[in-house]
């Protein structure tokens, strides 16, 4: 671009005096009052035209002889106002800018076209006025930039104070932390090759320390010779005359660094007005400083958060082993503060010392496990952190003290710096792990801080990695324990092979009979029996069964019933009878899945029982009552159902169809959850609800679900309507369970929770039975009559067994009231007695009868006892003796829970 006094006649200039136009102007312009001196304007040359055509008539000055571009620069400098109101006007700023800028390229300025000091002021008034409104620009400028850090910042500031005043040059001085002033940047060739450090903030020795010891800032047109600053400026200059220092403070009035700008000879000295302009661009240092921290700080926290959440999902999501987790560590570790080589030791409590099996060489093969070494949590720089929990920062480990050289003697490797940090995991230290060697220096606050945060993950990766091997090694010897368990608790190849070789026979007596006792049959001969009855089911539907699977499947079933008196496999085996009796007698509805499910669901529906009611399981913490808050033994027992058919060949179900099988496994599990009677009363009074509305329909799936959990309850108490002399030997087979169960709890809590099961309570069982069977038993069979006719008999049996146990029951409560009566006349002959008694002889009609006597009456024991064969069972059952007390019992466990629960509500 041509300079400005060439582009003049391009430009709009006011008309000269006698040169205005032959118009009436009803307002007078600021330039008709402008007098050009020494000028000789000719009003002729000037055309009759509109002003407008006067002012865009370019070249009609120029034509003119007498107006040459010294007399139009000599009117500017008469007339100052009408250049700037001129310039405000008609010029962009951006112009002006450009202006600016170019002339500041320019080394040095010319004092003889430079003569007037008012216009230079005016300059510089107009310059500040625009930086005034654009400082947000600048703000921009300086902090968009992501790599900005403080000395860049202050720099680029610096340059912006030295273009506003057009300085020839500047320096910037910062403070490091040891109070001293250093050279962060400079701008002109002509400096002497500085030193880094220019001194310590005091008096009497150069211009920047001087301005950062007063904190004010100063101007100066004299550098030699003022006694303040007797060294001149910071850094050495041939040509520097004038100087401008601006001290950069923080908030709290703390000193960051000092701003020099200078002037050449040749360039004019600075003004007050300078000064000002530069303190202001300068005085944004600090709100520049703090924001570009804030920045930088949010900047790292954020860097440090990303690194710390792909440190938790590598780590947590490949827990593989404690190797693996201190590998990944001391890799993320070495990232996290840019370190050569990392080490991680973990603590042993018990023998108080440091150990590690991983070792960073800096070789291709690092990180490969290696022979395990310990040391003490006394020695070394790692033991000193572990012993006392303080952070190391070490800038040279030589002389340290606590450094171990022998490991470098060793290796080779020179060890120079060392940042040793504890591990932490619920406030007890764990391990630790040692940096050594920042790459870029020394290891800095900075990376202690970062390095704090990181080490709470790494706590928590390692308590998890030793939690996962506790896991893992405990899944190990559970899956060896299991296949342990697992062959002793299937049939062998001996049992299998007997009970194959044992025909299944065609047809069985009188095996559908409800009077059908199958107490009667051989423990050896249960299985076969069992074989007979579920052909049967699989054949009345046409399903495939396999008789192999079949026969692992049933003499598992029997090795996992424990030997208790009478939740075992006898028990399994009549369950499983009475409900191939219904299937077979009664004219049901039930789909083949569900027959199927019914007969299998009471085969197993008391596997591994530990003879224990679920209160008593739940009260004396059993692990089982941990895993299942509600039916407790009944979750269990299908559990182990389902546990024995997934063990191979036994998997009587594998000809089913997918949708088949998880049907019959939730039918199964829907019939054995019935059994617990606590579900039995909701159950039966919705079945009764509905068959006496008469709304039951077999195509309802939710009323045949009913049917099937009713019908498990009924044969669950199948003993209750067998005839009376077989259901008095189980009855004191089913009190031996409960009165073992008393007897633990006396040994436990001091007392018996359910007074049915203390024994020294036996003369209550009569009572007990009868409000079993009148409040549980009889209910149960009545519905299922009303729903099923052809269960008849169930319910005959039980009321003909309710007529004989009230009658025990109106004998014993007979005997109570003569018992009341004799202990009535006992103690009225006791107030009559004088000092010495008579000494009575003991009548021959008193008989004497052991504590232990039976409770029943003599004949129904004769009755009873008379032939026990029919309840040969896994235990022989013992004739009871005339002189030990009876072992009658009364129902099942679940029968007498809910007895006595009935009867409270």
């Amino acid at each position: 671009m041509s300079s400005p006094v060439r582009q003049m006649t391009h430009r709009r200039l006011p008309p000269l005096p006698g040169v205005a136009p032959h118009r009436r102007q009803t307002q007078r312009s600021p330039a008709a009052d402008m007098v050009i001196t020494g000028v000789t304007c000719n009003p002729a040359l000037v055309p009759h035209h509109s002003s407008r055509s006067v002012h865009s008539s370019s070249t009609m000055y120029a034509r003119s002889p007498d107006l040459q571009p010294e007399t139009v620069t000599q009117f500017l400098f008469d007339n100052p106002d009408f250049l700037d109101s001129f310039v405000q006007q008609h010029v962009h700023e951006d112009k002006i800018r450009q202006w600016s800028q170019r002339k500041h390229k320019v080394q040095g300025h010319n004092p003889v076209a430079l003569t007037n000091g008012d216009l230079i002021k005016d300059q510089r008034s107009n310059w500040k006025n625009c930086v005034q409104s654009k400082k947000w620009r600048i703000l921009q400028d300086l902090t968009k930039d992501n790599t900005t850090n403080k000395a860049r910042v202050f720099t680029e500031l610096a340059a912006c104070a030295a273009e506003s005043v057009n300085a020839d040059g500047h320096n910037l001085y910062l403070v490091d932390e040891q109070n001293q002033l250093f050279l962060a940047s400079k701008s002109s060739r002509n400096q002497r090759a500085p030193t880094a450090c220019v001194g310590r903030i005091e008096p009497r020795t150069s211009l920047p320390a001087y301005v950062a010891y007063t904190k004010e800032s100063l101007l100066t047109n004299s550098l030699l010779g003022d006694p303040r600053f007797p060294l001149g400026m910071g850094v050495e200059t041939e040509r520097g005359v004038s100087a401008i220092a601006v001290p950069l403070l923080h908030g709290n009035n703390l000193i960051l660094g000092v701003v020099e700008l200078y002037r050449n000879y040749g360039s004019m000295p600075f003004s007050p007005e300078e000064e000002e302009v530069a303190e202001m661009m300068l005085v944004w240092a600090d709100i520049c400083m703090e924001y570009v921290e804030m920045y930088n700080s949010m900047m790292k926290q954020r860097k440090l958060n990303d690194f710390l959440l792909a440190v938790t999902k590598s780590i947590f999501q490949d827990i593989v082993s404690m190797d693996t987790v201190i590998m990944k560590i001391m890799n993320y570790a070495k990232k996290l503060v840019i370190a050569d080589r990392a080490s991680l030791f973990l603590v042993d409590t018990k023998s108080r010392e440091l150990y590690a099996r991983i070792f960073d060489t800096g070789r291709v093969e690092e990180h490969i496990p290696q022979k395990e070494i310990r040391f003490p949590m006394d020695r070394g720089v790692a033991g000193h952190v572990a012993s006392t929990g303080e952070v190391l920062n070490i800038a040279d480990a030589y002389t340290d003290s606590r450094f171990n050289r022998d490991v470098d003697l060793q290796t080779g490797y020179r060890t120079k710096s060392i940042l040793c940090m504890p591990i932490y995991n619920r406030g007890n230290i764990i391990g630790v792990v040692q940096m050594v060697n920042k790459i870029d220096g020394v290891f800095t606050k900075a990376d202690e801080e970062s390095f704090e945060t990181f080490a709470i993950y790494c706590g928590l990766a390692l308590h998890h990695a030793k939690l996962y091997d506790k896991i893992r090694r405990s899944e190990q010897k559970y899956r060896v324990a299991v296949e342990v368990l697992s062959y002793h608790s299937q049939c062998n190849d001996e049992e299998y092979m007997l009970t194959k070789n044992v025909p299944i026979p065609s047809d069985i007596p009188d095996i559908l009979d409800y009077d059908y006792s199958p107490w009667a049959i051989d423990s050896d001969h249960k299985p076969v029996y069992v074989l007979y009855m579920m052909r049967d089911i699989f054949k009345m539907h046409s399903q495939r069964f396999d008789l192999d699977d079949m026969i692992r499947f049933t003499l598992t079933v029997r090795k996992n019933y424990r030997n208790v008196p009478y939740h075992n496999w006898a028990h399994a085996f009549s369950v499983a009878h009475a409900m191939f009796t219904v299937i077979k007698t009664s004219e049901h509805r039930f789909t083949p899945i569900e027959c199927l499910a019914l007969y299998v669901a009471c085969l197993c529906h008391d596997l591994d029982h530990r003879g224990k009611t679920n209160a008593f399981m739940v009260k004396s913490a059993s692990p089982l009552a941990a895993i299942y808050s509600t039916s407790t033994m009944e979750h269990h027992h299908f559990n182990h159902t389902v546990t024995i058919l997934q063990n191979e060949g036994h998997n009587i179900f594998k000809h089913l169809t997918s949708a088949e099988y998880k049907q019959i496994l939730s039918d199964i599990r829907h019939c054995i959850l019935a059994t617990d009677l606590a579900l039995f009363f909701a159950n039966r009074s919705r079945l009764q609800d509905i068959a006496d509305k008469g709304e039951f329909s077999w195509d309802n799936a939710d009323h045949r679900r009913l049917v099937m959990a009713n019908s498990m309850t009924a044969a669950d108490l199948c003993s209750m309507y067998k005839p009376w002399k077989l259901q008095v030997q189980l009855v004191d087979v089913i009190m031996e369970e409960f009165w073992q169960q008393g007897d633990q709890e006396k040994i436990k809590i001091g007392y018996v929770q359910n007074p049915i099961m203390d024994r020294d309570k036996v003369n209550e069982l009569p009572e007990s039975q009868v409000g079993f069977l009148v409040g549980i038993c009889l209910p149960c069979y009545e519905v299922m009559a009303q729903i099923l006719p052809e269960t008849k008999p169930m319910v005959n049996g039980a009321v003909a067994n309710l007529k004989k146990w009230r009658e025990l029951a109106d004998k014993e409560a007979l005997e109570k009231e003569k018992e009341k009566e004799r202990e009535k006349q006992t103690e009225e002959t006791q107030d009559e007695v004088i000092k010495e008694p008579p000494v009575t002889k003991p009548s021959d009609d008193v008989n004497v009868t052991s504590e232990k006597s039976t409770l029943l009456p003599a004949d129904v024991l004769d009755d009873s006892a008379s032939d026990t064969s029919f309840l040969a069972a896994d235990k022989p059952l013992p004739d009871p003796p005339s002189g030990r007390t009876s072992n009658t019992s009364v129902p099942s466990e679940k029968t007498v829970l809910s007895s006595q629960s009935e009867e409270s509500r």
